[in-house]
C-alpha cells in the first residue's frame, strides 16, 4: 500500500496543505520546528488515530482553530481509499470510503505504517511500559479483535484498581465483587496474553535473520515474552486463565493493602538476548542499537506476512542516528520494496542510490514543496 495524496487542514503549524506522494523514498528536507516531523505525525495519526509524540490530541490542532483535519487517499492491491481524520476538542470522527467508524478499532488498520524515530532505539534500554505500547500498536494494527480486548482490559483493570482502593481504605467491604472483576480481567488478560505471545513468535522469526545480517553473521537475536504468570506457548485460553485465577488468588492480601492490580499484560515485558546475553543489561549501545532496528525492519515483513501488503514506512531523524553500516542495511531493506518517508535537515554525508532516487520535497514554516515541480 502507499499514500497518494495527503492534505491537512488547520494541522500543527500547517494551515492547508495538499502534497501528492510518489510510490518510492519521499524525503522530506528542512531545518528544524519547520514542520518535517509534523507532516511524518500527519500520516502516522491518519493510519493510528493516535500520535506517537502526544497523548493530548489538542496538540494536533493549530493554536487559532477549532479543529484539525487530515485527510489521505492510499492505494491498495488494485483501489483508492479515501480515509479522513477530523480531531476536535470533542474528540475524534474517522472516515474510511465515506463512512464514519463507529468505533476507532474499527478504522485502525484500514492503513497500516511503522514509525521509526530515534526515541525507538529506546525500546530495548527503555522502561517496561515503552516495550508494552510497541506491542499494542504493532498488533492493534492487524488486529481488530485485539484492539477491542485491549480496550475492555483497560476498563476492567481500572474499575478493579478503583475496588481494590475501596477495600484499602475500608469504603468497601464485600469482596464478591472483586471476585467478579477478577474472573472478567482473567479472561480478557488471558486474550491478550494469547495474542501477544503469537506475535512475538513471529516478530522473533523475522528479526532473527535480519540481526544476524547487521551484526555481519556474529550475533543471534531471541526474543522472551515476559509474563506475570507461568505459561506455556501451547497452552489454551482455559488454562492460561485457570493460572491468572490463581496468581490472583495467591496476591490477593497483597493487592488490598496496596489497592492496585499487581499482576496482568499491563505488568508484562519483553526481554532481548544476544548470544543468550540479556542486552537490555550487558549489551552495547550498537548491539542495543542493531537490535531496535531489527524489531522495526522485521515489522514490514511481518505486516505483509498478515495482510498481504507492505506498510508504509516513516522514518523521522532517524538515519542522522545511525552509522554508515546500519544506514544502508536499512536503505538496502526499504529499496523498491516499501513507500518510505524521511525526514532529515540535509541528505549530506548519505551515499546511497536509494535517496538519489528519491522524491524530495522541500519544508519551510508549514509549507510543503516539491523540489522538481519547483525547479
Amino acid at each position: 500500500m502507499f499514500i497518494k495524496e495527503l492534505k491537512l487542514t488547520h494541522y500543527r503549524n500547517y494551515e492547508t496543505q495538499t502534497v501528492q506522494f510518489e510510490n518510492k523514498v519521499n524525503v522530506i528536507l528542512g531545518e528544524n520546528a519547520q514542520g518535517k516531523t509534523n507532516m511524518m505525525e500527519a500520516i502516522y495519526v491518519l493510519a493510528m488515530a493516535k500520535s506517537h509524540r502526544t497523548s493530548n490530541d489538542k496538540d494536533l490542532i493549530r493554536w487559532d482553530q477549532e479543529y484539525a483535519k487530515i485527510e489521505g487517499r492510499i492505494q491498495k492491491h488494485n483501489s483508492t481509499v479515501p480515509m479522513q481524520l477530523v480531531i476536535s476538542k470533542k474528540g475524534k470522527k474517522a472516515k474510511v470510503n465515506h463512512i464514519e467508524q463507529q468505533k476507532l478499532s474499527q478504522y485502525v488498520g484500514a492503513m497500516n505504517v511503522i514509525m521509526f524515530a530515534p526515541e525507538d532505539l529506546n525500546l530495548v534500554k527503555g522502561n517496561p511500559q515503552v516495550r508494552r505500547k510497541f506491542i499494542d500498536m504493532e498488533i492493534g494494527q492487524v488486529s481488530a479483535v485485539y484492539l477491542h480486548e485491549l480496550s475492555r482490559y483497560q476498563k476492567l483493570l481500572q474499575q478493579r484498581n478503583h475496588y481494590l482502593k475501596g477495600l484499602q481504605t475500608k469504603r468497601q467491604t464485600d469482596r464478591t465483587m472483586l471476585e467478579v472483576l477478577t474472573s472478567q480481567l482473567s479472561e480478557t488478560a488471558g486474550k491478550l496474553l494469547i495474542k501477544r505471545m503469537q506475535f512475538v513468535a513471529q516478530l522473533e522469526k523475522w528479526a532473527q535473520p535480519i540481526h544476524f545480517g547487521i551484526s555481519r553473521g556474529l550475533e543471534t537475536l531471541t526474543i522472551q515474552y515476559k509474563s506475570s504468570i507461568e505459561v506455556l506457548e501451547e497452552q489454551d485460553l482455559s488454562k492460561i486463565i485457570a493460572a491468572y485465577l490463581e496468581k490472583f488468588d495467591k496476591i490477593k492480601e497483597k493487592e488490598i493493602e496496596r489497592g492496585v492490580t499487581l499482576a496482568g499484560p499491563h505488568r508484562d515485558d519483553l526481554v532481548f538476548f544476544v548470544n543468550g546475553r540479556d542486552v537490555q543489561t550487558f549489551g552495547s549501545q550498537g548491539q542495543q542499537r542493531t537490535t531496535a532496528l531489527s524489531l522495526k525492519l522485521a515489522e514490514i515483513d511481518l505486516i505483509y506476512d498478515e495482510i498481504g501488503e507492505y506498510p508504509i514506512l516513516l522514518l523521522d531523524d532517524v538515519l542522522s542516528e545511525l552509522d554508515d553500516f546500519r544506514q544502508s542495511h536499512l536503505l538496502n531493506t526499504i529499496q523498491g520494496k516499501v513507500q518510505t518517508f524521511v525526514t532529515t535537515t540535509s541528505v549530506e554525508g548519505i551515499d546511497h542510490q536509494t535517496l538519489k532516487d528519491a522524491a524530495t520535497y522541500y519544508v519551510v514554516n508549514g509549507s510543503l514543496a516539491n523540489m522538481e515541480e519547483q525547479e
